[in-house]
């Protein structure tokens, strides 16, 4: 029951019976039986290996209360009291009963399991005798790690029994350490997927950090220290997870049920990759940061992890998520919930504070999404510290030698959510989950929706990181924030660049660039050489299935767009034409944004090139330049760029792709630039940037017009925005439909606090400051405006035939 064993354990080895401890003296049994079969059992198996030079009055069996079906009256602590007060110095040897499922491969359940809720590895006492008498080969006895009792009394002792608020008892300190001696041993005979803690309620109750932490917390409050810490366990018994291994087969098995429905077999992962990981946490805690673009997110990844054979994460969620049934499975399966506020309850974000704490120290794997809640653009959303900030301070404190941060992409060829999303885009109000909600969640999954792909992307070290970002030790508040955003930053950064761009994320790419005009196959197919091309050439991580110059291949994704009502054809003419629907736009935006970030900043680059080119006398390269940081300022809502020299070197990076002698082009300027910007290809700025160009656009015309003074109220000031944005949709001011978006014009609204554009001025100098704000903004969209006007002249071959950034292919491409 030591940690660190000065005692030759006891051997336990799937198929054989576990050998006698090896004892000088007196040997305690404590049993750890939930029956009178299992104490039959481990009765019968100390007296068929009893040695022949240990007397049977050295040896006490002592019963302690059963960690399987605690509900039943069970054994209390009163004989493991009277043995302690017996006096020497005895080995504690636990014991227990472990039944074994039929199949052998990690103790996957069968569909009868599953049918009738029982779990073959905790049996009732009918089964129990049946497996017993004729499957024995289904029986283990399984020995926990001794220790001798002074060993046990001197830990007892150094965790804070003899303290005058000790709460915990030697013989419950003893019990407890040997349920969890035992749960190590039965693991190894079980698999890792079974990892699981148990008791963690009464480990962290009793710890004397946070018995002393209750205390302070009284005296602050003002209040009971016995009302602090029943209110402190009552959060806790709300927040912890209570892991069962027959849930997390049931709900392993109903996730897999549940996929297959819309997205078939196979979830596509590197299996080797898997295996890194595994081995990784085996030595540190391992936090897992994934996307979140589907009410799916956590079920698909904790189905590839089970499948992997690792244990289930401890997945933080939010409180809305525990309704009956779904939150009991959730809860039972890893899922610990927190509630969306607590800043004003000191209590409870003391115990989340702990509870986090001890899954660290524990080396536990955690998993939570980093963005919140999900992406309702298809971008990934702005970090949110809480989780990660009390992680971080963990590690700072010593929980554990190191913390690794795996970023995570789980991407879908389509989404079922994705209707609700636009819904709420277009200003509906989000639907409350619940029961109704979750049928109607599996309802949708009867269509096809295409492949699910998960990648893991390069994870971060916490003490490699704060080596080079801060010291660790620094007591700075204003040093640690800093470096907490930089990390928060790097990751999502590291998320971003592991995303696989799908097919369907570059077919939609491809048709929202020519609005609604409708394409033939061919059309289709032009459109995507260049981005198909760019993508090779910057190497940008890609599906498995991504094969778009293919006709049969680009047909099947819009078969696919088609039969989920995104895409509509029209078969009447000489050939089909493909086109997005009306209502459809913001749902194909969904898709193209969730690899817009690779387009994003050569987007940036054309659109300052065009700046370069209205300057006059002035130096064009430094025309260039400011451009681009201007437009990076006015996108840092919507994009993760990197720092100004950071982003200066992509620029130019991406411009050397196109002309290694851009700079001097740029500084030419006449037929020099000109040049230089059709050698661009493929043109993006007009699918990428205007989107969100026009609608910020709508907010800094709908500031501009607010009277001299009067302030933003963001519900009324959106829903005016929605109004002009519609407006300006007849009139062609606004040519995205897309473009108006409720997502949109709350970004713009940060951007605009960000600038003190909503409050921070008084009278005509803040109505000037909001004036300038939509010309920046119009000067922009008018840039992007003549990047689609050579995009459409290439199009209808008036630029002549667009050469290819793959020579290979050039002959045979169009671009667009």
């Amino acid at each position: 029951m030591s940690e660190s064993p000065t005692l030759p354990g006891v051997e336990v080895e799937s198929g054989r019976a576990p050998a006698w401890p090896r004892a000088t003296g007196r040997i305690v049994f404590l049993l750890d039986a939930c029956s009178a079969v299992e104490r039959r059992l481990l009765q019968t198996w100390i007296e068929e290996n009893r040695p022949a030079a240990t007397a049977a009055s050295d040896v006490e069996v002592v019963p302690i209360p059963p960690s399987r079906r605690r509900k039943r009256r069970g054994p209390g602590l009163g004989r493991l009291e009277s043995s302690i007060a017996g006096g020497g110095d005895p080995l504690m040897a636990p014991l227990r009963v472990a039944w074994l499922s039929t199949k052998t491969d990690g103790g996957h359940l069968r569909p009868i399991d599953i049918v009738t809720m029982t779990d073959p590895r905790d049996p009732g006492l009918l089964r129990q005798r049946w497996t017993a008498a004729r499957r024995p080969d289904r029986v283990r006895v399984v020995a926990g790690e001794p220790a001798l009792l002074s060993e046990l009394r001197a830990r007892w002792r150094e965790t804070g029994g003899q303290d005058e608020t000790e709460t915990t008892g030697l013989a419950e300190f003893i019990a407890r350490r040997a349920t969890l001696a035992l749960e190590r041993r039965e693991r190894g005979l079980r698999g890792a997927r079974y990892k699981v803690p148990r008791l963690v309620s009464e480990d962290i109750l009793s710890r004397p950090a946070f018995r002393g932490g209750i205390a302070r917390l009284a005296r602050e409050l003002e209040r009971p220290e016995s009302a602090v810490a029943t209110d402190a366990a009552r959060y806790l018994a709300e927040i912890a997870a209570t892991h069962d291994p027959f849930v997390i087969d049931v709900v392993a098995w109903l996730i897999r049920l549940l996929y297959r429905r819309g997205y078939g077999e196979d979830i596509h992962y590197d299996h080797e990759q898997l295996a890194r990981i595994y081995t990784t946490a085996q030595r540190y805690p391992v936090v897992f940061l994934p996307t979140h673009k589907s009410n799916l997110d956590h079920l698909v990844l904790q189905s590839v992890l089970h499948e992997g054979g690792h244990p289930p994460n401890h997945t933080a969620g939010g409180i809305n998520m525990n309704f009956f049934p779904i939150g009991p499975l959730m809860r039972r399966a890893g899922v610990f919930f927190i509630r969306r506020t607590f800043k004003d309850n000191p209590t409870y974000k003391f115990v989340l504070h702990h509870y986090v704490d001890y899954l660290i120290e524990k080396r536990f794997t955690l998993e939570w999404y980093l963005e919140g809640g999900r992406s309702r653009s298809g971008k990934l959303l702005p970090p949110r510290f809480g989780m990660l900030a009390y992680v971080v301070d963990a590690w700072l404190r010593g929980k554990s030698e190191d913390v690794v941060l795996l970023p995570v992409s789980i991407a879908y060829d389509q989404i079922q959510d994705v209707g609700e999303y636009v819904a709420e885009q277009k200003g509906e109000g989000k639907e409350r989950e619940s029961f109704r909600w979750v049928l109607k969640v599996v309802r949708r999954l009867r269509r096809r929706y295409g492949s699910i792909h998960i990648r893991f992307g390069e994870p971060v070290s916490l003490r490699e990181f704060y080596a080079e970002a801060s010291p660790a030790g620094s007591d700075g508040v204003d040093e640690r924030s800093l470096a907490l955003q930089k990390l928060a930053f790097e990751l999502s950064v590291r998320i971003n660049r592991a995303t696989p761009i799908t097919p369907t994320s570059l077919v939609t790419l491809a048709l929202l660039g020519v609005g609604d005009r409708a394409l033939t196959l061919d059309e289709t197919v032009a459109a995507l050489v260049n981005l198909l091309a760019y993508v090779q050439i910057r190497r940008l991580p890609t599906t498995e299935d991504i094969d778009l110059r293919r006709h049969e291949e680009v047909r099947r994704v819009m078969e696919h767009l088609v039969e989920n009502g995104v895409v509509s054809v029209f078969t009447e003419g000489p050939e089909a034409v493909y086109a997005i629907r009306p209502e459809q736009f913001l749902t194909a935006a969904y898709y193209r944004n969730t690899v817009i970030h690779f387009f994003v900043t050569g987007a940036i680059a054309e659109v300052a090139v065009v700046a370069s080119m209205e300057t006059g006398g002035e130096d064009r390269l430094e025309a260039f330049w400011k451009e681009a940081l201007a437009l990076r300022d006015l996108l840092k809502f919507e994009f993760f760029f990197s720092d100004r020299n950071g982003f200066r070197g992509e620029v130019a990076t991406e411009m050397a792709l196109h002309d290694p002698q851009w700079e001097s082009r740029i500084r030419a300027g006449g037929s020099e630039g000109e040049t230089l910007l059709l050698s661009i290809k493929p043109f993006n700025s007009h699918r990428v940037l205007q989107p969100f160009l026009e609608a910020y656009g709508v907010v800094g015309d709908q500031l501009a017009r607010l009277p001299a003074g009067e302030g933003v109220e963001e519900g009324r000031f959106v829903a005016q925005c929605m109004a002009m944005g519609r407006q300006y949709q007849l009139q062609r001011r606004v040519t995205r439909a897309e473009s108006v978006s409720k997502v949109l014009f709350q970004n713009t609204l940060r951007l605009a606090a960000n600038r003190r554009l909503i409050e921070g001025g008084q009278g005509e100098e803040l109505a000037e400051r909001r004036r300038e704000f939509s010309l920046e903004i119009q000067r922009a969209i008018r840039r992007v405006d003549a990047i689609g006007v050579l995009a459409a002249g290439r199009r209808t071959g008036l630029l002549g035939r667009a050469g290819s950034l793959d020579s290979e292919h050039s002959e045979s491409r169009e671009n667009r």
